[in-house]
């Protein structure tokens, strides 16, 4: 079911547009570089309509926010839109600030959104005003584990229908929902969350899967889960007694380089509601 998906990014390419924060643009550059998609980063509000028109879908990441990135968000959005190619958010940290939890909504209000990523409590934040947040990680009150998968999916799956974006929360569970479908995907290891921005990486990454496969957001959003997970679990593999999160986040990152669309297919764990 994923291969195909896989497959369009080396086919087309896409260049990516990323308003992203710059603790880890480095690394969304890279991602995406690996996965044969082209990154491009740009939050000057006076190129930003020109780079997005060239491109072939815009991730925003509110990780660092300031007036300037805010005011190219918008732009950019705006620009986006006009043009039909994908758009994704990523609301680092809403809820940690009201300057990050009205930008991510305003943000909502005025742009159409592909997709909409962020953890459960960032989710919850935007979904129903009010979620536990502990920076830009996860409140452990909002954990997604067996006793609350149920009703974290309820929330998403309205949030999607009110919003017209697919939703996804990333947790030890992932849930990809577009409100009438749903992925359960459990891929993944518990030391992802141990390096910085690996939720930054997935945002990139995914704009690049929904851009290289827009005639279905849903099925594209969750191959990329998928894959950042299993390159998660790929990249333990390379662990010795010597490495720590560093060497583990460049493996993740060669990971991707070398996925294979077949290993995509095989490795994939999820199920559907």
């Amino acid at each position: 079911m994923f291969k195909e998906v896989f497959e369009n990014i080396a086919k087309k390419s896409p260049l990516i547009h990323n308003i992203t924060n710059y603790v880890t643009v480095n690394d969304c550059a890279n991602i995406l570089l690996a996965a044969k998609a082209s990154p491009i980063m740009a939050d000057e509000p006076s190129e930003a309509a020109e780079i997005t028109s060239i491109c072939s879908g815009l991730n925003i990441n509110i990780g660092t926010l300031n007036e300037r990135t805010i005011k190219s968000m918008f732009i950019s959005g705006e620009r986006a839109n006009d043009i039909n190619i994908p758009v994704l958010l990523d609301p680092v940290g809403a809820g940690a600030s009201t300057l990050r939890t009205n930008t991510a909504k305003e943000l909502i209000e005025k742009v159409k959104f592909s997709v909409i990523r962020g953890n459960v409590s960032e989710i919850k934040t935007l979904a129903c005003g009010g979620g536990a947040t502990k920076g830009v990680d996860a409140a452990e009150e909002d954990a997604i584990n067996n006793n609350t998968i149920d009703k974290t999916l309820e929330l998403a799956v309205e949030f999607a229908k009110n919003t017209g974006a697919v939703i996804v929360i990333t947790g030890k569970t992932d849930i990809v929902t577009d409100g009438e479908k749903s992925f359960l995907i459990y891929n993944g290891n518990k030391l992802m969350s141990s390096v910085t921005g690996t939720g930054c990486m997935l945002s990139a990454l995914m704009t690049a899967f929904i851009a290289a496969n827009n005639d279905n957001v849903l099925l594209a959003a969750a191959a990329a889960v998928c894959a950042m997970g299993l390159c998660g679990e790929k990249a333990i593999d390379r662990m010795t007694a010597a490495d720590g999160n560093s060497s583990y986040r460049n493996y993740i990152i060669d990971a991707v380089f070398n996925l294979r669309a077949d290993e995509l297919e095989r490795g994939a764990r999820y199920e559907i509601r």
